[in-house]
């Protein structure tokens, strides 16, 4: 493990830490689609790989922008957020509950990247990389957007149905 001797060498081991979780999703994420019923919520989960592979792409441009290569550093989180994704998945369950569950999985991921995409743009905010900060942004948006078309599509059909 490197030594972290400053904000910036922090920012350096949470972007690989983020790396490292966005290449998980894209393995997660077909997975999902293919289990959700719903099929607003299988376009969301597909939808959502496409957002994840742009998300990889940027976060490639943040190293290139902060002279660094792009690397991965095992997020242990995201591991056991897809690991609990998984299990949701192999659920006997009701196709509609197996949505909702599928819903709260997806909604726990989403929620700790936000968390991880926001700690970031604010470490390089306090680095004054406003360039950096901005890309980063837009990861953190889309991160939101995803979570509130999870929640739409659970308040408007989803847990209705599972009730």
């Amino acid at each position: 493990m490197a030594k972290l001797t400053s904000l910036n060498d922090l920012l350096i081991e949470e972007l690989k830490d983020l790396y490292d979780a966005e290449h998980q999703l894209t393995k997660a994420l077909p997975k999902m689609a293919a289990a959700a019923t719903n099929p607003q919520l299988k376009t969301a989960f597909t939808s959502h790989l496409v957002e994840t592979e742009g998300h990889i792409q940027r976060l490639e441009q943040v190293f290139s922008l902060l002279g660094e290569k792009a690397s991965r550093k095992t997020c242990k989180a995201m591991k056991g957020l897809v690991e609990e994704g998984s299990e949701v998945i192999e659920e006997n369950a009701d196709p509609e509950v197996k949505d909702a569950a599928l819903i709260g999985a997806a909604q726990k991921v989403e929620h700790y990247e936000i968390a991880g995409y926001g700690t970031v743009r604010t470490f390089a905010l306090t680095l004054g990389n406003s360039e950096v900060a901005n890309i980063l942004q837009q990861n953190l948006q889309e991160e939101g957007n995803a979570d509130k078309k999870l929640t739409q599509i659970a308040e408007s059909r989803v847990n209705e149905r599972a009730r």
